[in-house]
């Protein structure tokens, strides 16, 4: 383990330190110029697009098509996971409260990237045998013609398999064991990490074997209730510490540009730190740039590719603006960076503080709603790059290796399950943005229309 996590260290800090900051980033804010600020100008009428949507029971659709708000609920589901909780205790302490500015610019700038992905996934959308289906592997080979564009799709596509039907939810499956077993501590009972990720597992295969109609019919109930409910929380906690609400906010602007005035010279982080850590964070979050959620968007049976877009770009809104930011600001008004927690115990920290053990508890249930929805929409995402790569026949074997990494994931060490996450996340960006900059073009006449 010692071994491995020094390789995917080196890994990371190749991908992380330069590349993808450039790459994730100098996408982002060439889409925002080039569609004249987009998540600026359109803001409303994309939310209007979600919201006019609004269904906890939305109509069934041939040929596993979704409904605008069943697509919007399957990407937020992706979105709004582990790291929303338990990633953003992972920044605050790996590079410190000024790397929550820097998920704020990525996300900025990522809300333009993902109308791109949005609009490419429903303009390149096929259906094979009989299900209507899409996503980056379609626009990239439409991107790239010949050998290149098919070498660079089936990268993408393995990338994607690794990266979320199985390391991504050995994430979501470690913050959720993590997080029972500091809630059953409360009532003195030690917990298994292992218990909990059998369960999970079994919970999720069962839904694994409903298809894309039984995930569309359970997220777009949980993603509305689940939000709702961690969002009044967060709200509460914040406001009985409101005193602390404009130091904590200072404390993210100055840390952006001097870690050590917010933190000390002996605390080591540096602005590349923050930099990293809240871009890393930022699009394990909401994905946007990452490839993940067009495979949401294309089964959306939408009025056009534009108001698609316009739908994907306000999910990273309330991704990363509002969900996640409310974890930032409950941690930073309660004061609690000095406990020494990381993730998700950190995450709980900070509502113990505010409710006793049963902010503890409070915690626990959201994260394994969040991470649970997020488990479903990864599994689906993996599974639509399995068929484009083995076929139907592939399927179930796919679905057992996840249920199989549910349960590992429930007992590995926290830093070495996301520092792999980070790793394959990093990998799959890269062929998903050489397609996003080569049909920038494509994107931008599609704006335009109605």
């Amino acid at each position: 383990m010692d071994t491995l996590m020094q390789l995917v260290t080196k890994g990371n800090d190749f991908l992380w330190s330069f590349l993808l900051l450039v790459l994730l980033c100098g996408t982002g804010l060439y889409y925002t110029i080039r569609l004249r600020f987009i998540q600026v100008r359109k803001f409303g009428e994309g939310v209007r697009q979600v919201f006019g949507h609004f269904s906890m029971n939305g109509e069934k659709h041939e040929k596993g098509e979704m409904t605008p708000f069943q697509s919007i609920a399957t990407a937020i589901a992706a979105q709004v996971g582990t790291g929303n909780l338990a990633g953003a205790a992972t920044a605050l302490i790996g590079g410190g409260p000024g790397a929550i500015f820097w998920m704020w610019i990525s996300a900025f700038l990522g809300m333009a990237t993902i109308y791109g992905e949005a609009v490419l996934a429903q303009i390149y959308k096929t259906e094979v045998n009989g299900e209507v289906t899409g996503g980056p592997v379609y626009y990239i080979k439409a991107a790239f013609k010949g050998t290149f564009g098919k070498a660079l799709s089936t990268l993408f596509a393995v990338f994607i398999i690794l990266a979320l039907g199985f390391m991504g939810n050995m994430v979501q499956s470690n913050s959720i064991g993590a997080a029972f077993v500091e809630a059953f501590q409360v009532f003195h009972v030690e917990l298994s990490p292992v218990i909990v990720g059998i369960v999970v597992a079994v919970i999720a295969a069962v839904i694994f074997l409903g298809g894309t109609k039984s995930l569309a019919t359970v997220v777009e109930k949980i993603v509305p209730i689940m939000a709702g409910v961690y969002i009044v929380g967060s709200l509460v906690l914040i406001c009985m510490n409101i005193t602390a609400l404009p130091a904590a906010f200072l404390s993210i602007i100055e840390g952006a540009f001097a870690p050590e005035a917010v933190l000390g010279a002996g605390a080591g982080i540096t602005v590349r730190e923050a930099i990293r850590y809240g871009v890393a964070r930022g699009l394990f979050s909401n994905e946007a740039g990452m490839g993940s959620t067009p495979h949401a968007h294309a089964r959306a049976k939408a009025e056009s590719p534009h108001h698609q877009g316009l739908c994907a770009m306000v999910s990273v809104f309330i991704d990363t603006f509002i969900v996640l930011n409310l974890t930032v600001f409950s941690v930073l008004t309660t004061g609690v960076m000095s406990t020494g927690k990381d993730g998700t115990a950190l995450t709980q920290a900070a509502f113990m503080k505010g409710f006793g053990s049963a902010g503890i508890i409070f915690v626990a249930v959201c994260l394994f709603f969040f991470a649970f929805s997020t488990i479903l929409s990864w599994h689906f995402f993996g599974l639509v790059n399995v068929k484009y790569l083995f076929g139907e026949k592939a399927s179930k074997l796919y679905s057992l290796i996840v249920v199989a990494c549910i349960v590992i994931g429930s007992c590995l060490k926290l830093e070495l399950v996301w520092s792999l996450a980070d790793f394959f996340n990093g990998l799959m960006v890269i062929p998903n943005v050489l397609a996003l900059l080569a049909l920038s073009g494509l994107v931008a006449r599609a704006s335009k229309e109605r």
